[in-house]
């Protein structure tokens, strides 16, 4: 009976790939939604560091006024003023190291928060700086996974090809950091199309639906 039975037809490489180009697609729609509420947060982060920074600041000319405003009522009072002043000179090294290590710390998180964005560790940060940096970074993990890839008959081919497309891929967002914003942004744009169509290849080699 089983000579007669029709054989469930495997889905071709060209819908496999298909499926697998709409799903990246959607992921990166996903992830350009996830960075935004990234770069909200990071914004929000940054006015709270510049909000300590300004408080810091302010405690210090509200001592200097202090100071002036005493010495204008009585300016006769040396003693007065100096007393003033040697206040204003504590408080100074007192509030900028604080206003420094909240900064500090903040910047950490901030750091922290977006190697995990991008997929890398937080001391590779700065081999991922600028504009691109999103997109070098998913370069580099594409050139990783080109590794675990067969690198024997067409995948070796396949494998080449890929690493040629990187490579020019590579270029491309090192010339956009030069470019005037709107221009770097269709640039980006267009890399990242090309891009999710080479991770979409990459993980049909792969074998990962």
């Amino acid at each position: 009976m089983g000579l007669f039975t029709k054989r469930k037809r495997r889905p071709s490489r060209r819908a496999e790939a298909k499926a697998l180009k709409h799903k990246a697609a959607m992921e990166a729609k996903l992830g350009a939604k996830n960075d935004r509420k990234a770069q909200r947060a990071e914004a929000r982060t940054q006015r709270k560091v510049a909000k300590a920074q300004i408080a810091a600041f302010q405690a210090e000319e509200k001592a200097a006024l202090k100071v002036a405003a005493k010495a204008e009522r009585d300016p006769f009072s040396a003693s007065q003023v100096r007393k003033y002043i040697g206040v204003a000179r504590v408080l100074v090294p007192v509030l900028a190291p604080l206003a420094y290590r909240a900064a500090t710390y903040l910047r950490g998180q901030l750091d922290t928060r977006r190697a995990q964005q991008l997929g890398i560790g937080i001391d590779q940060l700065g081999d991922y700086a600028g504009h691109g940096g999103k997109l070098q970074a998913r370069i580099a993990n594409v050139e990783a996974a080109l590794g675990k890839v067969d690198g024997s008959g067409e995948n070796q081919k396949f494998s080449a090809t890929t690493r040629d497309r990187l490579g020019g891929l590579t270029a491309a967002v090192r010339t956009a950091e030069q470019m005037p914003a709107p221009r770097r942004r269709a640039v980006h744009s267009s890399i990242s199309n090309e891009l999710s169509g080479i991770e979409a290849d990459v993980l049909a080699r792969l074998g990962v639906n």
